[in-house]
């Protein structure tokens, strides 16, 4: 058994090191050491099928197609020019913008990647006119859209949810939301700072004001979209998978009867990339079923949970060197990936010291933001830099700065857990 489980971890590794895609090398190493093992190879496509097939998994396309909606109906820019009028003119005053447009898109679309690449098109060329260096603004954003997978609602928590019994994906939800606004109060310093340091995003000499009553009526429809989701979901309307259909026929209606943005080529374009993205996302959680079923069988997950256990059982110790883990496979792997491989080795551990399952997915989804605008393999950062035309070196030095901000939110989520279960709590009386 612990030859096979050498043959699982280093079959998926050295797949990995090689440049094979994450859900082929999940595949390959699982259904390898099914036969190595005889673990009954012939029960591969069953895994495969029971890996998708869990009706919460459903809400996973129909929340991606939401945010693609909501982009392509011009909701974006109708919330930046309300978020530039609530800020108004002042030195690093666009930047908190990008930040406040992240986050209420992200309780839109759920996705963190589709989040910042939004923003970048909307603001990337109005940032670049007050100075900011493209760098700056890739990081920025970059690190401002991981805010998507905290606030609700989130793919990662929806995935957390089906892998983990017990937890409920509301909870998560809800839960998610001050930790989410954390994070997001906390990339505005360093914002602020480096912009009083470096002299740019300077205020506008003679820039109207705009009104904020004004552009708070036209952007009303996108403020709505996460009051009907989240509000729906509390008040039991509807479950997190009818919620996200709910959202896909509100972006639907308010992009083609309210603000007549989106034509019937945009929307076989919408329907045809949601169904691309969502294709991708399900076929790497089929493929890694077969992976964590060899892993189960032969109890490589255990004795890796043991492991860490043995190595110290001091809970303060345990939750650094889980957080540590977390950052670094944040670093080359995406989120749902993440929780796909290290959840089964992990959820044991959690088990063991008793922690409340809500508060350590929410922490860990904090991680993954946290992952997903580091480098070398930052989603969200490769997105930003790709479309405001700067390279992923040039953005460390601003990198940084954000992510060390959203370091500091991790460490109070984690050492805090009321900071994530205040309002599970609140709503469950």
């Amino acid at each position: 058994m612990i030859e096979g489980s050498l043959i699982l971890l280093g079959l998926f590794f050295g797949a990995l090191f090689i440049g094979v895609p994450i859900g082929v090398a999940l595949g390959l190493a699982g259904s390898v050491v099914m036969l190595v093992e005889g673990l009954g190879i012939m029960a591969m496509p069953t895994n495969v099928w029971t890996g998708i097939a869990k009706y919460p998994l459903l809400a996973l396309p129909m929340f991606v197609l939401a945010g693609l909606v909501f982009e392509r109906a011009g909701v974006a820019g109708r919330i930046v020019d309300f978020a530039i009028a609530l800020v108004g003119n002042r030195t690093g005053g666009l930047a908190l913008v990008a930040i406040l447009v992240c986050m209420v898109l992200g309780g839109i679309s759920g996705s963190g990647a589709a989040d910042a690449a939004a923003v970048a098109t909307v603001m990337g060329a109005s940032l670049a006119a007050q100075g900011y260096p493209r760098p700056y603004s890739a990081g920025l954003i970059a690190c401002a859209g991981a805010t998507a997978v905290l606030i609700p609602p989130s793919l990662p928590f929806i995935v957390y949810g089906v892998l983990v019994p017990g937890v409920s994906v509301p909870d998560l939800f809800v839960g998610g939301l001050i930790p989410g606004i954390l994070v997001g109060i906390a990339l505005m310093a360093p914002a602020v700072y480096l912009a009083h340091r470096g002299g740019f995003g300077l205020p506008v000499a003679g820039a109207a004001k705009r009104s904020v009553l004004k552009a708070a009526k036209d952007a009303a429809w996108g403020l709505a979209a996460p009051v009907v989701i989240l509000g729906g979901l509390r008040s039991g309307v509807f479950t997190p998978t009818e919620a996200a259909v709910v959202a896909v026929f509100y972006g639907f209606f308010v992009g083609l009867f309210i603000y007549r943005t989106l034509t019937l080529r945009k929307v076989i374009d919408v329907l045809r990339e949601g169904g691309e993205i969502s294709a991708v996302v399900l076929i790497i959680v089929a493929l890694a079923s077969v992976f964590a079923h060899a892993g189960s069988t032969l109890g490589a997950f255990d004795a890796l949970a043991k492991a860490m256990i043995a190595f110290t059982k001091n809970e303060v110790l345990m939750l650094l060197l889980i957080n540590a883990l977390i950052l670094c496979a944040g670093m080359v792997l995406d989120a749902i990936s993440i929780f796909l491989v290290f959840l089964p080795i992990l959820v044991p551990i959690a088990l063991v010291f008793q922690w409340d399952m809500t508060w350590f997915g929410i922490m860990l989804t904090v991680n993954l933001a946290i992952g997903a605008c580091t480098p070398p393999m930052a989603v969200n950062l490769m997105v930003t830099c790709r479309i405001l035309g700067c390279s992923m070196e040039s953005t460390l030095p601003w990198i940084v700065w954000f992510v060390g901000s959203m370091i500091v939110a991790l460490l109070l989520v984690t050492f805090i857990p009321d900071i994530a279960l205040f309002l599970p709590r609140l709503l469950a009386q």
